[in-house]
């Protein structure tokens, strides 16, 4: 039956940008999650799994996407996202932030204001923070909240994290991921081959 499905203008290969190149898997389980894939098979053990149900947000990671020719930083939470659905996306996680030893700004920030203390949720606090930095409108204290309203974070009270990301979301300068957004929108644009991608196995679809 699959076989068929197949057959109707639809694909088995997911593909989607990771690193600065184009990843493309037609075998996988259709409940791999995205958090599977990321620690077990690409090794991004910068990304946490804490609950593993999608509430405390140190599994977030960031996927860009193109909509109406812009691309778009959407924060999700990679424990509860099927892997399936990146397909499409470029996926960024905490480690492809830095370069080399100059750290992301709002990487720096976090350190500048102490907005970490155990770490664990730091990864996942950063990356939203990241999505953050790249909307259109300037950072207001309302917004950073709801920004950081799926991430949990037990030891600092928020106050140095809200701190560090009111003083980098406002006003900031382009980041290199801005800076090289012609190249990422045509890498990401020709992902897209107008076919559906059809996720199953003998067990599942």
């Amino acid at each position: 039956m699959a076989e068929s499905v197949v057959g109707l203008d639809t694909r088995r290969d997911l593909t989607f940008r990771f690193r600065g190149e184009t990843i493309s898997l037609d075998r996988f389980s259709p409940r791999a999650t995205l958090l599977d894939w990321l620690r077990e098979e690409a090794g991004a053990k910068g990304t946490k799994e804490g609950c593993g149900e999608g509430d405390c947000g140190a599994c977030t990671v960031v996927l860009s996407r193109l909509r109406d020719g812009a691309l778009t930083y959407e924060p999700v939470n990679a424990c509860i996202l099927l892997l399936g659905q990146v397909d499409g996306a470029e996926v960024l996680t905490i480690e492809d932030l830095a370069e080399g030893e100059t750290l992301h700004p709002v990487q720096q920030a976090m350190v500048d204001f102490h907005g970490s203390q155990c770490g664990f949720c730091t990864p996942g606090i950063v990356m939203s923070l990241f999505a953050l930095y790249h909307q259109d409108a300037p950072a207001t204290y309302g917004g950073v909240c709801e920004a950081l309203a799926g991430n949990l974070c037990r030891c600092t009270g928020y106050k140095p994290i809200i701190d560090a990301a009111l003083t980098t979301c406002i006003g900031q300068p382009a980041d290199r991921f801005e800076l090289q957004a012609a190249a990422r929108r045509e890498a990401i644009a020709v992902l897209a081959d107008g076919r559906d991608l059809f996720v199953g196995d003998e067990d599942a679809f």
